[in-house]
């Protein structure tokens, strides 16, 4: 049986994210708030776990799941590399609204969908988020709504969606307009802007010092 935790109490948030971090430690999900909208997680590298997250979205392996990461640092292990873009753009937005491309280390094994060998990092701007993440590692997190359903902006949302198929839901409060993270993909020899969400084009562009194109 699911349970949500009030995150605005402390005896509850703490309780809530040891409940957390020991149901990702154990393969299942659980949901969290993030700056955006609130995520559906789990141990990025338990492949029988992200595909029960794609299972309780009702999506498919055709749409591959980010992953989010507690710390600036945690990105080196994760990629082949980490190009001066890359660093750039994570030194001015992160933690933020900002998701970055990169060529994932080949040495990983994790099985996120049809990648291409690619992964999508971001570090979220949310005290609860980055705690569970600093315990438990990077979480492979997709919005808590079933496929072609609004993203939840609240715990309630996503528990009315998502219902017992999430272990633990862990409550933070509204997280406001349900605005998307902003995607720039640097898997190619120019950034490429996928999505423009809460970070704008224009400073995007303005960080990197070129003109930050749209898919053709």
């Amino acid at each position: 049986m699911s349970t949500l935790y009030d995150c605005s109490v402390s005896e509850d948030r703490q309780d809530g994210l040891a409940a957390a971090a020991g149901a990702v430690r154990s393969g299942r999900l659980v949901v969290v708030p993030t700056d955006t909208v609130y995520g559906i997680g789990c141990d990025a590298f338990d492949g029988g776990a992200v595909r029960a997250l794609l299972e309780a979205k009702n999506r498919g392996p055709d749409m591959p799941v980010g992953v989010l990461v507690g710390s600036w640092t945690a990105v080196d292990g994760l990629v082949l590399s980490v190009p001066d873009a890359a660093r750039k753009l994570i030194e001015a937005f992160w933690p933020g609204d900002l998701s970055i491309v990169l060529q994932h280390a080949p040495s990983l094994a994790w099985n996120l969908g049809n990648t291409r060998g690619t992964v999508m990092l971001r570090m979220p701007l949310h005290p609860v988020a980055i705690e569970l993440l600093r315990d438990v590692g990077p979480m492979a997190v997709s919005s808590a709504n079933r496929s072609g359903h609004p993203p939840a902006a609240t715990a309630q949302e996503a528990r009315d969606q998502l219902g017992e198929s999430v272990a633990v839901y862990l409550d933070g409060g509204p997280t406001g307009a349900p605005v998307p993270s902003s995607i720039v993909d640097l898997t190619g020899g120019e950034p490429v802007l996928l999505r423009e969400g809460a970070v704008s084009r224009q400073d995007i562009s303005d960080t990197l010092g070129v003109d930050v194109q749209t898919p053709a």
